[in-house]
């Protein structure tokens, strides 16, 4: 498709055992990280290189699987989620189809590999999959797969049986494709959403995403998650960081001016995600007086109040002198405030 790789995924034919033995042998480190799913890490000049064995599930619950190892490329496919990701590549570069993957990913249409319900059975998780492969290489024109979007309907209720940990990961992922508004809506329509942050709405998204194109600004999955709505910070597990993110992409202010100065780097975000749950644009003369106030800097120091003023009393009129001074969309001069 043209894009970037961000990692290598390596399978081999080759069980855990013999994987060991070849890299003692040729002076490679390994690491067996998960050797009962016959997964070794090859540790060459500082980088890992996880490589799997060809496999197949034994037994499922829905989070968890067995495996068997298998020496057939063609079994290793059959347990893998998506035909598109059921692609095999030689080491002379010669592409292995077993699932018919290279069809459906030049297409944009996200499909099981062979029963939706049953990849589904083997890793709930999946159902997040669908939609963020979609929103990443789904063909938007042609809509989302029915057969595979049926499936995700049926077993939405186990949802909740999932770890916050993993469903975090894979929305957040979602969320940061360059347009998942429709895989979004469709999560929404089916009840995904509910399960997942239960008071949530797909409405201000696709709102929001014009909003970001049309100011320029990058993307960022903590104010698509805010836009969503439903408490995140209740039902996820966001990070320390990304719930300081959340918490201010929610701050609403008297003006853009203050929204800028109190926010940073974080106020045109902001700006958008209120605009958007108004349904309305975000205009240019709010952009630049936030940009203002994103560069200001508050002229009087507790320095400058001391020794008259101390503890308490020091931080009380700071704060009111700050608000003076924003007030004045940063007019007031330092003199002005002491006067």
């Amino acid at each position: 498709m043209g894009r970037d790789v961000t990692d290598l995924d390596l399978a081999t034919d080759a069980e855990p055992k013999e994987m060991l033995r070849l890299a003692e042998e040729d002076g490679i480190k390994a690491v067996p990280t998960g050797i009962d799913h016959g997964t070794v890490t090859f540790v060459v000049d500082g980088e890992p290189y996880e490589i799997t064995t060809f496999r197949n599930d034994v037994e499922t619950d829905g989070r968890h699987a067995t495996v068997a190892f298998s020496k057939d490329f063609r079994e290793d496919a059959k347990r893998r989620d998506f035909t598109m990701n059921a692609l095999y590549a030689k080491p002379d570069g010669s592409v292995l189809d077993p699932v018919f993957g290279l069809t459906d990913l030049c297409s944009g249409i996200v499909r099981f590999v062979g029963d939706a319900t049953l990849r589904i059975n083997e890793d709930y998780l999946r159902i997040l999959r669908f939609f963020r492969f979609h929103a990443w290489y789904g063909n938007t024109n042609k809509g989302i797969e029915p057969e595979g979007l049926a499936a995700c309907a049926e077993h939405v209720d186990q949802l909740p049986s999932l770890s916050r940990e993993r469903v975090t990961v894979e929305l957040l992922k979602l969320l940061s494709a360059p347009d998942p508004s429709m895989a979004v809506s469709s999560m929404d329509a089916i009840g995904v959403l509910m399960h997942l942050l239960p008071g949530s709405s797909a409405t201000a998204l696709p709102v929001l995403i014009h909003l970001e194109v049309e100011n320029g600004l990058v993307v960022d999955p903590i104010a698509r998650l805010c836009a969503l709505g439903g408490e995140p910070e209740n039902h996820l597990r966001l990070s320390k960081a990304q719930e300081r993110t959340l918490f201010a992409y929610r701050d609403a202010y008297e003006s853009p001016h203050e929204t800028g100065y109190r926010l940073g780097e974080l106020a045109l975000h902001n700006l958008a995600i209120q605009a958007a749950h108004f349904g309305v644009i975000l205009d240019s003369k709010q952009v630049e007086k936030a940009k203002i106030g994103m560069s200001a800097e508050f002229p009087v120091k507790a320095q400058d109040l001391m020794p008259t003023l101390s503890g308490k009393a020091l931080g009380d009129k700071l704060k009111e002198l700050e608000q003076r001074w924003i007030i004045s969309e940063f007019q007031l001069t330092k003199d002005q405030l002491l006067d």
